[in-house]
Protein backbone atom coordinates (compact mmCIF):
# COMPACT_ATOMS: atom_id res chain seq x y z
CA UNK A 1 0.00 0.00 0.00
CA UNK A 2 1.33 3.43 -0.89
CA UNK A 3 0.28 7.01 -0.30
CA UNK A 4 1.61 10.54 0.11
CA UNK A 5 2.12 12.14 3.49
CA UNK A 6 2.99 15.65 4.61
CA UNK A 7 5.99 16.16 6.89
CA UNK A 8 6.69 19.27 8.94
CA UNK A 9 10.10 20.88 8.73
CA UNK A 10 12.20 20.80 11.89
CA UNK A 11 11.15 24.33 12.83
CA UNK A 12 7.49 23.46 12.07
CA UNK A 13 7.15 26.52 9.82
CA UNK A 14 6.51 24.63 6.57
CA UNK A 15 5.85 21.14 5.26
CA UNK A 16 6.82 18.94 2.33
CA UNK A 17 5.43 15.79 0.76
CA UNK A 18 6.85 12.27 0.85
CA UNK A 19 5.92 9.07 -0.94
CA UNK A 20 5.27 6.20 1.47
CA UNK A 21 5.13 2.47 0.75
CA UNK A 22 3.79 0.35 3.59
CA UNK A 23 4.30 -3.38 4.15
CA UNK A 24 1.63 -5.81 5.17
CA UNK A 25 1.49 -6.00 8.93
CA UNK A 26 3.86 -4.34 11.37
CA UNK A 27 7.00 -2.90 9.73
CA UNK A 28 10.27 -4.54 10.73
CA UNK A 29 11.78 -1.02 10.57
CA UNK A 30 11.59 2.12 8.43
CA UNK A 31 13.90 3.28 5.64
CA UNK A 32 14.25 6.76 4.17
CA UNK A 33 14.88 6.50 0.43
CA UNK A 34 16.92 9.51 -0.67
CA UNK A 35 16.32 10.62 -4.23
CA UNK A 36 18.69 11.14 -7.12
CA UNK A 37 18.78 14.54 -8.85
CA UNK A 38 15.69 13.49 -10.81
CA UNK A 39 13.22 13.88 -7.95
CA UNK A 40 10.89 11.32 -6.44
CA UNK A 41 10.24 9.71 -9.81
CA UNK A 42 9.03 6.26 -10.86
CA UNK A 43 12.38 4.63 -10.11
CA UNK A 44 12.58 6.02 -6.58
CA UNK A 45 8.99 4.99 -5.88
CA UNK A 46 9.85 1.50 -7.09
CA UNK A 47 12.77 1.43 -4.63
CA UNK A 48 10.26 2.18 -1.87
CA UNK A 49 7.85 -0.47 -3.10
CA UNK A 50 10.59 -3.10 -3.13
CA UNK A 51 11.56 -2.27 0.44
CA UNK A 52 7.92 -2.48 1.51
CA UNK A 53 7.81 -5.97 0.01
CA UNK A 54 10.74 -6.83 2.29
CA UNK A 55 8.74 -5.70 5.31
CA UNK A 56 9.94 -2.12 5.72
CA UNK A 57 8.00 1.10 5.84
CA UNK A 58 9.77 3.03 3.08
CA UNK A 59 9.49 6.77 2.58
CA UNK A 60 10.94 9.08 -0.07
CA UNK A 61 10.80 12.77 0.91
CA UNK A 62 10.61 15.36 -1.86
CA UNK A 63 13.91 17.07 -1.09
CA UNK A 64 13.60 19.47 -4.03
CA UNK A 65 10.38 20.96 -2.66
CA UNK A 66 11.95 24.38 -2.21
CA UNK A 67 13.08 24.43 -5.85
CA UNK A 68 10.54 22.45 -7.88
CA UNK A 69 8.00 20.61 -5.72
CA UNK A 70 6.85 17.32 -7.15
CA UNK A 71 9.42 17.31 -9.97
CA UNK A 72 9.92 13.98 -11.77
CA UNK A 73 12.64 13.77 -14.42
CA UNK A 74 14.03 11.05 -16.71
CA UNK A 75 17.80 10.57 -16.80
CA UNK A 76 17.60 9.18 -20.34
CA UNK A 77 16.05 12.39 -21.74
CA UNK A 78 18.86 14.90 -22.27
CA UNK A 79 16.88 18.13 -21.58
CA UNK A 80 15.52 16.60 -18.39
CA UNK A 81 19.01 15.45 -17.40
CA UNK A 82 20.28 19.00 -17.83
CA UNK A 83 17.33 20.35 -15.84
CA UNK A 84 18.18 17.91 -13.04
CA UNK A 85 21.79 19.15 -12.99
CA UNK A 86 20.47 22.67 -12.57
CA UNK A 87 18.34 21.68 -9.60
CA UNK A 88 21.31 19.86 -8.06
CA UNK A 89 23.46 22.99 -8.36
CA UNK A 90 20.77 25.09 -6.66
CA UNK A 91 19.96 22.55 -3.97
CA UNK A 92 20.80 23.46 -0.36
CA UNK A 93 22.26 20.20 0.96
CA UNK A 94 22.35 21.37 4.57
CA UNK A 95 18.62 22.12 4.40
CA UNK A 96 18.12 18.73 2.76
CA UNK A 97 19.77 16.97 5.69
CA UNK A 98 17.44 18.81 8.05
CA UNK A 99 14.50 17.58 5.98
CA UNK A 100 15.85 14.04 6.24
CA UNK A 101 16.08 14.41 10.02
CA UNK A 102 12.50 15.71 10.00
CA UNK A 103 11.53 12.59 8.03
CA UNK A 104 13.31 10.36 10.55
CA UNK A 105 11.44 12.14 13.36
CA UNK A 106 8.15 11.65 11.52
CA UNK A 107 8.79 7.92 11.20
CA UNK A 108 9.57 7.52 14.88
CA UNK A 109 6.78 9.76 16.14
CA UNK A 110 3.83 9.73 13.71
CA UNK A 111 4.47 6.21 12.41
CA UNK A 112 5.79 4.83 15.72
CA UNK A 113 8.66 2.95 14.07
CA UNK A 114 11.74 3.29 16.30
CA UNK A 115 14.44 1.84 14.01
CA UNK A 116 15.14 3.96 10.95
CA UNK A 117 17.70 3.49 8.19
CA UNK A 118 18.36 5.38 4.98
CA UNK A 119 19.46 4.52 1.46
CA UNK A 120 20.40 7.08 -1.18
CA UNK A 121 21.43 7.17 -4.81
CA UNK A 122 23.68 9.62 -6.70
CA UNK A 123 23.09 12.94 -4.88
CA UNK A 124 21.22 10.76 -2.41
CA UNK A 125 24.35 8.65 -1.94
CA UNK A 126 26.21 11.74 -0.85
CA UNK A 127 23.30 12.74 1.38
CA UNK A 128 23.29 9.24 2.91
CA UNK A 129 26.88 9.81 4.05
CA UNK A 130 25.90 13.21 5.46
CA UNK A 131 22.88 11.62 7.15
CA UNK A 132 25.18 9.08 8.82
CA UNK A 133 27.36 11.90 10.12
CA UNK A 134 24.74 14.50 11.04
CA UNK A 135 21.55 12.75 12.15
CA UNK A 136 20.45 10.02 14.57
CA UNK A 137 19.71 7.48 11.82
CA UNK A 138 20.40 3.85 12.76
CA UNK A 139 22.05 2.65 9.52
CA UNK A 140 22.90 4.24 6.16
CA UNK A 141 23.60 3.02 2.63
CA UNK A 142 24.89 5.14 -0.25
CA UNK A 143 25.03 4.16 -3.91
CA UNK A 144 27.53 6.00 -6.13
CA UNK A 145 27.69 9.04 -3.87
CA UNK A 146 29.38 12.07 -5.40
CA UNK A 147 32.04 14.19 -3.69
CA UNK A 148 32.30 12.11 -0.53
CA UNK A 149 36.05 12.79 -0.41
CA UNK A 150 35.19 16.36 0.52
CA UNK A 151 33.10 15.14 3.47
CA UNK A 152 35.67 12.85 5.07
CA UNK A 153 36.39 15.40 7.79
CA UNK A 154 32.97 14.41 9.19
CA UNK A 155 33.71 10.69 9.39
CA UNK A 156 34.43 10.70 13.15
CA UNK A 157 30.81 11.71 13.72
CA UNK A 158 29.55 8.48 12.12
CA UNK A 159 28.42 6.35 15.06
CA UNK A 160 26.14 3.85 13.29
CA UNK A 161 26.79 1.43 10.40
CA UNK A 162 27.40 2.85 6.92
CA UNK A 163 27.72 0.98 3.61
CA UNK A 164 28.85 2.56 0.33
CA UNK A 165 28.55 1.06 -3.15
CA UNK A 166 31.28 2.39 -5.48
CA UNK A 167 31.35 1.69 -9.25
CA UNK A 168 34.97 1.89 -10.39
CA UNK A 169 34.21 3.58 -13.72
CA UNK A 170 31.89 6.23 -12.29
CA UNK A 171 31.88 9.19 -14.66
CA UNK A 172 31.13 11.53 -11.76
CA UNK A 173 33.60 10.06 -9.23
CA UNK A 174 37.16 9.77 -10.52
CA UNK A 175 39.79 7.25 -9.42
CA UNK A 176 41.48 9.78 -7.14
CA UNK A 177 38.22 10.39 -5.31
CA UNK A 178 37.57 6.66 -5.00
CA UNK A 179 41.06 6.17 -3.56
CA UNK A 180 40.48 8.95 -1.04
CA UNK A 181 37.22 7.31 0.06
CA UNK A 182 39.00 4.01 0.66
CA UNK A 183 41.91 5.65 2.43
CA UNK A 184 39.58 7.59 4.68
CA UNK A 185 37.03 4.90 5.43
CA UNK A 186 38.50 1.41 5.03
CA UNK A 187 39.66 1.40 8.65
CA UNK A 188 36.55 3.11 10.01
CA UNK A 189 34.86 0.69 12.45
CA UNK A 190 31.38 1.50 11.16
CA UNK A 191 32.04 1.71 7.41
CA UNK A 192 31.86 -0.97 4.72
CA UNK A 193 32.80 -0.17 1.11
CA UNK A 194 32.05 -2.33 -1.93
CA UNK A 195 33.65 -1.73 -5.34
CA UNK A 196 31.96 -2.75 -8.60
CA UNK A 197 34.59 -3.24 -11.28
CA UNK A 198 33.87 -1.72 -14.68
CA UNK A 199 30.50 -0.27 -13.62
CA UNK A 200 29.37 3.31 -14.14
CA UNK A 201 27.26 5.76 -12.17
CA UNK A 202 23.61 4.77 -11.80
CA UNK A 203 24.10 1.04 -12.29
CA UNK A 204 21.43 0.17 -9.71
CA UNK A 205 18.67 2.43 -10.97
CA UNK A 206 15.33 0.64 -11.27
CA UNK A 207 14.57 1.82 -14.80
CA UNK A 208 16.45 3.27 -17.75
CA UNK A 209 19.61 2.68 -19.72
CA UNK A 210 22.02 3.00 -16.80
CA UNK A 211 20.94 -0.19 -15.02
CA UNK A 212 23.20 -3.25 -14.91
CA UNK A 213 20.99 -6.11 -13.80
CA UNK A 214 23.66 -8.39 -12.31
CA UNK A 215 25.50 -5.66 -10.41
CA UNK A 216 22.26 -4.02 -9.24
CA UNK A 217 21.01 -7.31 -7.82
CA UNK A 218 24.34 -7.93 -6.09
CA UNK A 219 24.41 -4.46 -4.52
CA UNK A 220 20.78 -4.69 -3.48
CA UNK A 221 21.35 -8.11 -1.88
CA UNK A 222 24.18 -6.60 0.15
CA UNK A 223 21.96 -3.70 1.15
CA UNK A 224 19.17 -6.08 2.17
CA UNK A 225 21.53 -8.13 4.37
CA UNK A 226 22.95 -4.93 5.86
CA UNK A 227 19.55 -3.61 6.88
CA UNK A 228 18.48 -6.99 8.27
CA UNK A 229 21.59 -6.99 10.44
CA UNK A 230 21.43 -3.40 11.65
CA UNK A 231 17.72 -2.53 11.79
CA UNK A 232 16.62 -5.59 13.74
Amino acid sequence: MSDTVSISTLDKSKSFNAYVARPEGTPRAAIVVIQEIFGVNTGIRQKCDKLANEGYLAIAPDLFWRLAPGIELDSDVEPEFQEALGHMNNFDQDAGIKDIQATINHLRQAEAVPKVGCVGYCLGGRLAFMTAARTDVDASVGYYGVGIDGLLSEKEAIAEPLMLHIPTEDGFVDKETQAAMHEGLDNHPKATLHDYEGLDHGFATEIGKRRDEEAANLADSRTSAFFKAHLA
